[in-house]
Parts: structure tokens; C-alpha cells; sequence
């Protein structure tokens, strides 16, 4: 890479603009992008050059090397090779996918990715493990304040990246509570809910799956306190995690976490039955 080249990098990244927004985990993706310029440069490629042999943009090279951008897995393994990083950025692979999610979620979504068992309560949204694609586009545009379009797609892919839990070996034990009111709330419009509705019954179906839906006009509900997530770990830690309001807390104190299982535990038998809730669900289906 020449003087002249260096100079026009140096300057590109001057009037990048700001940075991912101050929140934590962004740290990340701000030090892999150093590293990522430090070892192209060392490589004496120039972004267009290191672009096409990595399959890239040379402006989302500069993207991913600003920190304004977080680099997909398959860029990341890429790079590493082309750069002969030796594992240096492979080995960052794993806190730069955290970056995918708001901050509030890292925790839960590292814990979910090696859970053994998750129990789901939803009450305002179907659940992200099964959301469809244009479903969780449209929660995530809805969104005030309103995200930008590459937040919203970076969110989605993430969200849909979750979903291979359901392919996950052994298989964990997944089971989920859903409000009646969220499956009649066609967010994104009913061609939309359409296929939310198709994709919840399919997994419904699965072996390691039990839905659940709790009926509006049940006179007794245990779950009025709103959403949460039971997850058990291999070597049986439980714990309860609880949003709201884009805040959120992981509680591991067995007194805490055992009365939220408790409250699950009753709400489930409040809800229709697996097999009730499939039918309801193709109900629904038949409502439209």
C-alpha cells in the first residue's frame, strides 16, 4: 500500500462520522476494526484491493474497519484468511456477533445459545425464536425511536440467527406461552400475520417444541405480571429473565427464579393444551 493510499484512508476515516451509538459491547466492534486496518495494512493492501479479494466493498471494508458497521461471520472468516491473521480475528468472531443485539439482550442471547431448556411467557408479541422474517422487520420498524434501516436489518438477521436453536444437537426443550391477544395483533398488516401464524404452527409441531396459547377470557390468570424467560443451563443452573421497556434483569437467586417457575407452572395449566392451541391457532388461520 503507497503513502498516497494511506493518506486517503487516514481521511476517509476522518470524515466518517460518528460511531455505532455509546452503548456497551459497541467497544468490539470499534476494536476489531483497528485490528482489521492494522492487519490489511500490514498486508499491504489497500481497502479496493482487499475488497475484491474478500468479496466486499471497499467502503464496507472502511465501514467495518470505522467501527460504524459489524461484520458478518462469513467476512470475518474471510478476512482472517486473506490476512493470514493466524486466528486473531476468528477469535473475535463470537463478542462481535453479541454486538448484533441491543444491549439489554446480550446476556439472555448468549445464555440461549447454549440453554438445554427455555420456557416462554409472551404478552405483547410473538416470541423472536419464532418470528418470521417480515414479522420481525415490521416489529423493528415500528420501533420508536425509530431504528435506521441498517439497525433494523442487522436486528433481524440476529433475530433469525437465534432460531437455530430449533436444530440444535441434542436437542434443548423448548416450550412457549403466548397471549391470545398477540396472535390476533397483525403487526405488519395480515399478509404478514399470515405467515407468523403459518410459521407458529409449524413449529408448534416439533418434537422438542409445546406451544401454548392463554385465551383472553380466562377468568383466573397468573400472569399479569407480565413476560419473562425461564432457561436452564447443562449443569442445571436456572435462571428467569425478565424485559421491559428495553430494560431488562437476569435473576439467578433460586428463591426468585423458583416462585417465577412456580408462576409459570400455573400459567401453563390456565392456558389451552398444546394440542388445543394448535388447533386454535389453524383457526385463526381460517379466520382470514
Amino acid at each position: 500500500m503507497t503513502r498516497d493510499e494511506m493518506d486517503a484512508d487516514t481521511r476517509a476515516d476522518a470524515d466518517a462520522g460518528p460511531r455505532p451509538e455509546d452503548e456497551p459491547g459497541s467497544g468490539v466492534v470499534v476494536a476489531f476494526g483497528r485490528q482489521l486496518k492494522l492487519l490489511r495494512a500490514r498486508a499491504g493492501l489497500d481497502r479496493t484491493e482487499f475488497g475484491k479479494r474478500v468479496g466486499y466493498a471497499a467502503q464496507s471494508v472502511a465501514s467495518f474497519e470505522q467501527g460504524r458497521r459489524i461484520p458478518q461471520p462469513r467476512f470475518i472468516d474471510r478476512a482472517d484468511d486473506v490476512l493470514d491473521a493466524g486466528g486473531v480475528l476468528k477469535a473475535l468472531k463470537e463478542e462481535v456477533a453479541r454486538a448484533e443485539y441491543p444491549p439489554f439482550f446480550r446476556d439472555m442471547a448468549r445464555l440461549e445459545a447454549v440453554a438445554v431448556s427455555l420456557h416462554v411467557y409472551a404478552t405483547l408479541a410473538v416470541p423472536g425464536l419464532l418470528q418470521t422474517e417480515e414479522y420481525a422487520r415490521a416489529v423493528f420498524r415500528v420501533r420508536r425511536p425509530l431504528l435506521d434501516e441498517e439497525t433494523v436489518e442487522r436486528r433481524v438477521a440476529a433475530r433469525l440467527a437465534r432460531q437455530g436453536i430449533f436444530a440444535r444437537q441434542p436437542l434443548p426443550t423448548l416450550s412457549f406461552v403466548v397471549e391470545e391477544s398477540v396472535l390476533r395483533r397483525p403487526i405488519g398488516g395480515w399478509h404478514v400475520m399470515q405467515g407468523q401464524l403459518e410459521q407458529t404452527l409449524l413449529l408448534g409441531q416439533r418434537r422438542n417444541v409445546e406451544l401454548q396459547v392463554m385465551p383472553t377470557d380466562r377468568m383466573e390468570h397468573s400472569g399479569l405480571a407480565g413476560p419473562f424467560t425461564l432457561i436452564e443451563k447443562l449443569d442445571g443452573r436456572r435462571m428467569a429473565y425478565v424485559e421491559v421497556q428495553r430494560d431488562s434483569r437476569l435473576h439467578t437467586e433460586r428463591t426468585v427464579v423458583r416462585d417465577i417457575e412456580q408462576q409459570y407452572g400455573i400459567i401453563r395449566a390456565q392456558a389451552l393444551t398444546p394440542r388445543e392451541s394448535l388447533a386454535f391457532v389453524e383457526g385463526l388461520l381460517g379466520e382470514k
